[in-house]
Order: structure tokens, then sequence, then C-alpha cells
């Protein structure tokens, strides 16, 4: 196939050295993953020049990071576990924040693995943004007019899924029935990277 750059959105902690993007280009040339801030206020500004500077035939959004992969109009998205209420556990938690050492603990539990990671830090204000940053993703959806392609996967042993984090009932209520479901965790085995995402990523990019 033509080389056509895909710019894959990682989840939260993750990095430049990612596995699942790592694993994607040794399929598919013309993968490009960067990291970008945890906060959205930075990150959807640091995301949006790069489609601008990489032009991509499809996005792809993984965990948290599909909420970043959906502001972008206009490109075919495949999600991977699409945490699209994450952001309401945020807001509505912001305020624990607040709480003298709480914020410490949060980034100690939650510390990325070594190397070129998503560095990570529970303040209140960028968890209250996150509130608007859902917002402003779910308004590229179908239910909001939205003529973008979208497709996503979720995984059957999925165990952010029994908090709501990860939702196949909100998902259709934005997107429909556009997704497929796979025996897996959250974080997409090796296996059906090279399996069902690659087979998804030729059908979309040709």
């Amino acid at each position: 196939m033509d080389r056509k750059t895909i710019l894959y959105i990682h989840g939260m902690g993750g990095g430049g050295d990612s596995r699942i993007p790592s694993i994607l280009g040794e399929h598919i040339d013309g993968v490009v993953v960067r990291t970008y801030s945890f906060d959205p206020g930075i990150s959807e500004r640091q995301i949006s020049e790069w489609v601008e500077e990489l032009s991509p035939a499809l996005i792809i959004g993984e965990s948290l990071g599909s909420l970043n992969a959906i502001r972008i109009a206009g490109i075919p998205h495949i999600l991977v576990s699409p945490a699209l209420n994450a952001p309401l556990y945020f807001g509505y938690l912001a305020w624990l924040a607040m709480i003298p050492g709480v914020s410490w603990i949060l980034d100690l539990i939650y510390r990325p693995k070594e190397g070129d990671r998503q560095k990570i830090h529970f303040t209140y204000r960028v968890m209250r943004r996150y509130m608007e940053h859902r917002r402003n993703a779910l308004k590229n959806s179908p239910r909001y007019g939205s003529r973008d392609c979208f497709f996503a996967f979720f995984g059957t042993r999925d165990h952010y899924r029994k908090s709501g984090i990860v939702s196949i009932r909100t998902y259709r209520k934005y997107f429909g029935d556009t997704f497929s479901m796979y025996p897996g965790s959250h974080f997409m085995e090796d296996d059906f990277v090279r399996t069902i995402l690659v087979d998804k990523i030729r059908e979309l990019i040709g």
C-alpha cells in the first residue's frame, strides 16, 4: 500500500514508546505516536499542530486518548477501549486534589513506566478541564451531526467497564453500533493488535 500517515494518540501514561503503536509499526508504515501533555488544555493545541503538520489519513485513539482523537474532525477514527466517561470521574472528584497530599498519592499510584511517557500530575484545575474536554470531543460525534467515520474496539474482559469508565452504552449513545468486541482486556493484547486492529486500519486507509 502507499505510505499514509496514521497518528496514534496514546492513553493516560502512554507515550512515544507505547506498546500498541510499536507493534503496528512492524506491520504498517507511517504510524506516528508522540507524547503529549496530560493537561487537556495543552494537549488539544499540541495534537492540532501535529495534525496540521502530518495531514494524517487516519487517527487512532487509545483509552483516555480517544477523547483527543475524537476532537479531530474530518479524518477517519479508530478507537481502542475508549474511556469516554473517565473525564466525568476526574471532574466530579477534582475536589480531592485540593486536600494536602492527595495529588502526590495519585501521582504515585498512576506513575507511568520509565521512558518516553506522559508525565501525570493530578491538580484540581487539570481534572476539572477534563469535563469540558469531553463535551468538546463529543460534539464531533454522529449524535451531533458529525459525518466522520468512527469504529471502536472493546474487550470483553475490560475491567474498566465495571465502573463505567469504559461504557458500550455511552459509546452507542453518541456513535451508534460502529464497534466490535474482542475476547481481551482493556489493554489490547498483541495478537489482537496484529490481527483485528491491523485489518481494520488497512480497510480504512486502503
